[in-house]
């Protein structure tokens, strides 16, 4: 059984060593834990402080593409590099080391295929008031759109199984934290949520410049990939509210044309008569839309058992990302 442990970064060369020093080197079931970080344009000494602390694998971007792209490209390589379980942590080491042992576990068990560390943000200090009320009515939105109990949503700190990894596809350039969730939900993954520990923050976040420009740019991925998985019932729940205000339309002018005078209410007929065309317009986006979506699950099923096939071959060669690779003959010399 073989773990790698992600790690994505980006000029994180002050606070690589306290990251990988906390990471464990040996868990009860697993034979083999390797560390690969995916140098995401770093533009200080990040990959030659990994090389010297020994981390197996890098991957690396020549430009900063976003943790999105960053997260998808260590995944595509652990697959590559024989992973049997990826766990995805941060290099600022916000999370506790030791509870990757929390995460892993639950997977050996059998007991889920994709587990995500719970922060309890209401204990975190360096969380703000409203920080803390914003991650938990954001955590219960995407709850809600992705049919998932998940108690922390925006939680980077996670593992999955080489399956559960396999069936990762993200369409978001910002963050895959939230995708990931409503598209498990959606394909009836296996998710459960563990409670883990966090350390002092080393330094401050760089996912968004303010806290309004995360929950814009959030709320657009939730929209979308709610949309994307459940076109049918957005759509027609948006078409129900045009023909029911056409119906109501359409009742009034019936009361007043029975009392003779339907004469001077024409507007509300036409106004009637244009709402019920919205709707049915609507109506049938949303049939198309959904007949899309099934076409897309048919993709991704494809695409699942693509990929499986090329990540079982072993001579699989990495030709969208260059990556470095060491034997631990050449890591124990460093």
């Amino acid at each position: 059984m073989k773990l790698i442990i992600q790690i994505p970064c980006y000029n994180e060369a002050e606070t690589l060593d306290v990251t990988i020093h906390d990471l464990p080197r040996h868990i009860d079931g697993i034979d083999e834990i390797e560390y690969l970080i995916i140098n995401d344009g770093s533009t200080d000494r990040t990959v030659e402080r990994a090389k010297e602390l020994g981390v197996h694998h890098i991957v690396s971007f020549v430009h900063n593409r976003g943790l999105a792209k960053g997260f998808m490209a260590g995944i595509d390589a652990c697959l590559r590099l024989g992973a049997d379980i990826i766990v995805n942590t941060d290099a600022d080491n916000q999370y506790a080391g030791a509870d990757i042992e929390k995460l892993v576990r639950p997977l050996l068990e059998g007991k889920a295929t994709m587990v995500i560390g719970n922060r309890r943000t209401d204990s975190i200090e360096h969380f703000s008031p409203l920080k803390k009320k914003l991650q938990k009515l954001g955590s219960g939105v995407v709850r809600k759109a992705s049919g998932t109990d998940v108690v922390d949503t925006t939680s980077g700190f996670r593992s999955y199984t080489r399956e559960a990894a396999l069936r990762l596809n993200v369409l978001s350039d910002y963050t895959y934290t939230l995708e990931t969730i409503i598209t498990a939900g959606a394909d009836r993954t296996k998710i459960m949520s563990v409670d883990i520990n966090t350390n002092p923050e080393l330094r401050k976040s760089r996912l968004f410049k303010s806290m309004w420009g995360y929950i814009k740019r959030s709320s657009g991925t939730i929209i979308r990939n709610y949309v994307m998985r459940k076109p049918l019932k957005t759509f027609l729940g948006i078409a129900a509210v045009f023909v029911l205000a056409a119906l109501v339309l359409a009742v009034r002018f019936i009361v007043y044309a029975c009392l003779g005078e339907g004469g001077g209410h024409i507007q509300s007929l036409v106004l009637m008569a244009v709402l019920a065309i919205v709707g049915f317009q609507i109506g049938i986006f949303g049939l198309v839309a959904d007949a899309i979506s099934g076409c897309r699950k048919v993709m991704d099923e494809t695409l699942f058992h693509v990929k499986r096939i090329e990540y079982n071959n072993t001579n699989s060669n990495y030709s969208n990302y260059n990556l470095c690779s060491y034997t631990k003959e050449e890591i124990n010399k460093k």
